[in-house]
């Protein structure tokens, strides 16, 4: 080697990274790549085959390939070869609102890309090095560009259920002071990230509480202009939409009555929806029954996280999962569940760090039936998919969805 000293060159200090606004959520970074990703050279059925195969987790990623990969995804053609090959999964779909920003962000889960990159220039020193380095592939929320829905209202008295692929987005205010009732319903395709608008309600509501049995779409409460107002037409408490028909139907009930113009909180599950307002009751459409709630259906679950899975109600009550046993009619603990992580919900959770950031959570729990009366949980894996602004970021929804 040379004893001379080198010359200083004159060096340029890099530009300073902007910051980034502390309301925006950590974006989902693919790795660098040494040249710009080719245009695929397979033919679209091919890859449409071969996507179709691929979990629905590594969609977020594949769409950011290319503009090809992009269209292919949110291709019909795509869905029809999963439902074909019986490849379906249940995607997990999140809002989130972002003060003072009032129109909310869709997220969706997804598996990370492992951020270690190896070159053909490596030795195998380095090869072996970064593999060392290498960090297990984890989960995240990625934000879809789903462009908001005009009509319907953004607010926490508006109802979202899920049908099959799709969400829907029914009633609630129009403006922001909550004085209006609405009767308009938005459905955002969760194949194509695109809202449609849906069949108007036959009824304007706001505060209203939807929920899906037997494939159809039944809304309850909610007309009257006033929280604490009795309705304006009784007889209109319910109505109900068929997807078949595109058509919605009132329910002749005495719910106003019993339960109230304003629906708390509601489920649909064992074939009835369990709905809670001034009084808790139920209502079975196959024989057109209604019923009050015994008093531990009444007054336990709706202050407390609830989900319905595979036609079960399920709530997290004082770090234990329960589900309700509706031939019993009594809550039973799901078994195994001992050595959890203290999470106040069953798939979303929030822990604040240092009063700035706000980690959401997410844990997926394998559930499995024994007996009629017994049913055990594993979680399969638990993971912090997103780090926000503390004071600005609020989860609305979390929803699944079949594509």
């Amino acid at each position: 080697m040379s004893s001379k000293r080198k010359k200083k060159t004159a060096t340029k200090k890099p530009p300073l990274k902007k910051k980034k606004k502390k309301d925006e959520p950590a974006a989902i970074v693919l790795p660098p790549t040494t040249e710009s990703t080719p245009n695929p050279s397979l033919p679209d059925d091919l890859l449409i085959s071969c996507f179709a195969r691929v979990s629905i987790l590594y969609y977020p990623t594949l769409s950011l390939v290319s503009k090809s990969f992009r269209s292919l995804i949110a291709s019909p053609e795509l869905y029809k070869t999963r439902s074909s090959i019986g490849h379906t999964e249940i995607s997990l779909y999140v809002c989130l609102k972002f003060h003072p920003d009032p129109i909310p962000r869709w997220f969706t889960l997804c598996r990370k890309p492992n951020q270690t990159i190896t070159t053909n220039d490596d030795d195998a020193a380095t090869k072996l090095k970064n593999k060392r380095k290498k960090k297990p592939i984890g989960y995240a929320l990625a934000k879809i560009q789903a462009p908001h829905s005009g009509s319907s209202s953004w607010s926490r008295s508006t109802s979202l259920v899920t049908i099959g692929s799709e969400i829907y987005n029914i009633g609630g205010p129009i403006d922001d002071d909550d004085n209006d009732r609405s009767s308009n319903v938005s459905i955002l395709d969760c194949r194509s990230n695109t809202w449609r608008e849906g069949p108007n309600m036959l009824v304007k509501r706001a505060y209203t509480d939807a929920n899906v049995v037997d494939g159809k779409i039944y809304v309850a409460g909610g007309c009257s202009d006033g929280f604490f107002k009795d309705c304006d037409s009784p007889s209109d408490w319910m109505e109900v939409f068929d997807p078949k028909t595109q058509a919605w139907e009132i329910v002749p009930s005495q719910g106003a009555k019993i339960c109230g113009c304003k629906v708390g909180k509601s489920a649909g599950a064992d074939g009835k929806l369990y709905m809670f307002g001034d009084n808790g009751l139920s209502y079975e459409p196959r024989t057109g029954r209604w019923e009050y709630l015994s008093f531990d259906m009444d007054y336990n679950w709706v202050w407390f996280s609830f989900c319905v899975v595979g036609d079960v109600l399920y709530m997290f009550d004082e770090n234990v999962f329960k589900w309700y046993d509706g031939k019993a009619g009594i809550w039973r603990v799901v078994k195994g569940m001992k050595g959890l992580p203290k999470i106040p919900m069953v798939v979303l959770w929030e822990r604040v760090v240092a009063y700035k950031e706000k980690l959401i959570l997410c844990a997926v729990i394998a559930l499995e039936r024994l007996s009629d009366e017994e049913i055990w949980g594993k979680v399969e894996w638990y993971d912090t998919v997103l780090t926000v602004d503390n004071k600005s970021c609020r989860v609305e929804y979390a929803l699944g969805v079949t594509v």
